[in-house]
């Protein structure tokens, strides 16, 4: 079962964070690997054909880490407002994909427009 986390991002601003995942006994998941790939999308809704990207690379892939990334390029451009976002591994290798983390991203309204 995916993680929930809860994502705040301040609109026209850069967002970062890293994200630390398990395995269900508490050990550090191996992401190390070069078949892994990392994507992730957020949406209104599950059925909203708009999708954003958050950018992912792994951190240290032993330890489970990886960095999910929106610049603030991307995210001055997105309406303020809460969407739904997942983040799934797939394994390019054995054909599989498996969702690790899922929640709500807040998009913060920016207020001060910097020229």
């Amino acid at each position: 079962m995916a993680m929930t986390a809860y994502l705040d991002v301040d609109q026209g601003s850069d967002f970062s964070v890293i994200i630390d995942l398990q395995n269900d006994d508490g050990t550090p998941m191996n992401i190390g690997s070069a078949t892994l790939q990392i994507y992730s999308q957020f949406r209104k809704s599950y059925n909203s054909s708009t999708a954003y990207q958050f950018t992912c690379e792994v951190v240290d892939g032993l330890a489970g880490s990886f960095k999910l990334k929106l610049p603030g390029v991307t995210s001055s451009t997105i309406k303020p407002g809460r969407y739904l976002y997942d983040v799934e591994l797939f394994d390019s290798q054995a054909n599989t994909k498996n969702r690790v983390v899922e929640g709500i991203v807040t998009i913060n309204a920016e207020i001060t427009k910097i020229p």
